[in-house]
């Protein structure tokens, strides 16, 4: 992942790898356990961090916010840390103790819009890839962080 064009980043290929790994061994000693993982958290913690700042210079953006659950990762927040200086990204990170895991903020954005009186059936659907919100409609900013590679949806024109 690392070295590679585009913003958009997978670890499928290196989890399979893992599991084949682990499925094709005997049996396992601890230390191999322990190597293995801190190999794979030091791979996805570089591809997140060189990715990010990636991103921050492909669109010129002078500031990196890491946030969720992946926020607390004390590896992950060294590394970026370190490198987004040197490249001139002002990193920010917020207390530990507000790294939630992203699944208790939609649950939450959920709950505040029952509250509110709107609710969606089993029909609604699904979009991964949600403008960012509060972003006027024409707003460069969704402009900005849609995927190159997604297909765009037909604009249609009203007479």
């Amino acid at each position: 992942m690392v070295g590679r064009a585009g913003f958009e980043f997978s670890f499928s290929g290196l989890k399979t790898a893992v599991a084949q790994r682990v499925s094709q061994a005997m049996a396992l000693t601890e230390q191999e356990v322990a190597d293995l993982c801190a190999s794979f958290q030091a791979v996805v913690t570089e591809s997140l961090v060189e990715r990010a700042l990636y991103a921050c210079r492909k669109r010129n953006v002078p500031r990196l916010l890491i946030t969720g659950g992946v926020a607390a990762n004390r590896g992950l927040r060294a590394l970026a840390a370190e490198r987004a200086p040197q490249q001139g990204v002002s990193l920010h990170l917020p207390p530990f103790h507000t790294c939630t895991d992203n699944a208790a903020m939609i649950a939450y954005a959920g709950a505040c819009k029952l509250k509110e009186g709107r609710h969606d059936d089993l029909h609604l659907d699904i979009f991964s890839r949600s403008p960012i919100l509060g972003a006027p409609t024409a707003s460069e900013n969704k402009r900005l962080y849609r995927s190159q590679r997604l297909p765009r949806p037909k604009r249609t024109t009203s007479s």
